[in-house]
């Protein structure tokens, strides 16, 4: 069926073969038995999600490399400890035929400096958030989520040089990769409103979204394997082969991909109607945000709050994780890497599964999408809350510690059938912004998390009691925000969403749609 008014090359079916032989890939969907029939092999929406899933799996090699490459460009990290059975630690294992001999870093960095190294991407990451969303919302996202990629390719290259200048600049260029990479997120969330019809989101949100895992498990490992080759320039590499990946992601995706599907001027008309009638109508103008009810909506703080909870939690993980392995339970670098990557190659494969059976769900009508949020928000909240207390009392059995977290991290991936696109459903117009603040205040905690563990953790001793408080702390935190999530999380679009007057409209300037309605 079509709509009155809008004319289509591929309605009429009987003459669809005189017009295009690349009108197929039917699907039926539930709501009203709307057919859609897009052009080609595959959907345009699905070229964005490969894209949105390749620049996000893109930012985050460049984001995590840094917590493996810092083991290596360090002169010195901990001072093993010793045998002696009185202390809290684990004896140090016997070197394998296959380790690899730790070579002296460049760099005699405290641990203290290490870590503000570590959290200063997130000092530019936080202040670009709400700024990117808004921006995505009213000039469209393509062009602010690859200028992201782009810029943190840029200082992804230019990280290794800065390292050599100063510590200080070397800082400063983390902190710039982050004003690039952090608008990314609010960029593709306004993309999304626009894109993807209800039924599809979590699913597709997984899709997206668990780039950022996939990132995680590729740059990891070969990040590692990286650092070990001296012969080649060692650490170095980390940065330039991740950075030199992102400028060509860069390219095919101004080429490949459009801002909505009324300006995709490939697409089929199939699939421009069966979108826009399943996501309902637009504003053609973007509304000013109403700040002050933001600050008033329980279910948006909701969202944040939940956020907050799950980001510390898998901020521990991120960015602590290669050095407790590293300094606790004694892997060499390459394992150190291979073995980091588990937990977030399963989140991958978890999340997707998951969100594709949340989805499943939600079509057969068995449960409501309220309900579905907080049964998978409780779901990616509890279970790895409880494996960092299980890793809390596996001291140094390695295998066991390893198990629990490539176990419990997989159901960390529930989190997109969860919160993540929770914002969505309070205010389409408004997604962007909205995701800006929840993922700004949410990665405070990517400075915030390795800091208050640089004040736990003894530099000059290490120990179980140390890093138990760590993983007790994180999970206390991811617990609590999700009891404040089934407490107000809503799903009802609100009130100020869309507003019937015209002072709400882009008719003013722009500058305008940035100033607070209350």
């Amino acid at each position: 069926m079509s709509f009155p008014g809008e004319e289509s090359s591929c309605i009429n079916e009987d003459i669809e073969n005189d017009v295009t032989s690349s009108c197929r890939n039917l699907v039926v969907t539930e709501r009203e038995d709307i057919v859609e029939e897009t052009t080609g092999w595959i959907k345009s929406r699905t070229v964005l999600g490969i894209m949105g899933f390749l620049g996000f799996a893109n930012v985050y090699a460049m984001r995590v490399n840094l917590s493996v490459a810092i083991v290596a460009m360090i002169n010195s990290t901990i001072p093993i400890p010793s045998n002696d059975s009185t202390l809290d630690v684990c004896p140090t294992s016997t070197p394998s035929n296959d380790s690899v001999p730790a070579k002296p870093g460049e760099f005699n960095w405290t641990p203290e400096q290490q870590s503000i190294i570590l959290g200063s991407f997130f000092y530019g990451y936080v202040l670009t958030q709400i700024p990117g969303g808004r921006i995505a919302e009213i000039f469209g996202g393509k062009l602010v989520y690859g200028v992201g990629v782009l810029l943190t390719a840029i200082f992804t290259i230019l990280s290794p040089i800065a390292a050599f200048v100063d510590f200080k600049f070397f800082i400063v260029v983390r902190v710039l990769e982050g004003l690039g990479e952090g608008v990314t997120y609010p960029a593709m969330h306004a993309m999304l409103a626009r894109w993807i019809p209800p039924l599809e989101r979590s699913k597709f949100a997984a899709y997206v979204y668990a780039g950022s895992n996939i990132g995680t498990v590729i740059s990891l490992p070969i990040s590692g394997w990286l650092c070990t080759l001296d012969y080649a320039g060692g650490w170095p590499l980390c940065f330039y082969l991740f950075g030199g990946l992102g400028v060509i992601w860069f390219i095919a995706w101004m080429l490949l991909v459009y801002d909505s599907p009324q300006t995709h001027p490939r697409i089929c008309p199939k699939e421009v109607e069966y979108i826009t009638h399943s996501i309902g109508p637009q504003e053609e103008r973007p509304i000013a945000i109403p700040w002050c009810k933001f600050l008033t909506c329980l279910p948006l703080w909701a969202i944040l709050i939940a956020q907050c909870g799950q980001s510390w939690l898998f901020y521990t993980q991120l960015t602590e994780l290669p050095t407790y392995m590293n300094n606790i339970l004694h892997f060499d670098i390459i394992s150190n890497a291979r073995l980091s990557a588990l937990p977030y190659l399963t989140a991958w494969i978890a999340g997707i599964v998951i969100s594709i059976f949340a989805d499943w769900i939600l079509s057969k009508g068995w449960i409501s999408r309220l309900t579905s949020m907080k049964l998978w928000n409780t779901v990616a909240a509890f279970i790895p809350a409880l494996g960092l207390l299980g890793i809390a009392w596996a001291g140094c059995d390695r295998m066991a510690v390893m198990l629990l977290l490539s176990i419990t991290s997989a159901f960390g991936g529930a989190v997109y059938a969860g919160n993540q696109m929770n914002h969505i459903d309070l205010s389409p117009q408004l997604a962007g912004t909205m995701y800006g603040i929840t993922n700004a205040a949410s990665n405070i905690c990517g400075f915030m998390a390795p800091y208050v563990i640089g004040l736990i953790i003894d530099p000059e001793q290490q120990t179980l009691g140390q890093w138990r408080e760590v993983f007790y702390l994180a999970a206390a935190i991811d617990l609590g925000a999700n009891l404040f999530y089934l407490f107000f999380a809503s799903t009802q679009e609100q009130d100020w969403s869309r507003p019937d007057n015209d002072d709400m409209t882009a008719s003013a300037p722009v500058e305008s749609l940035f100033v607070a309605e209350s």
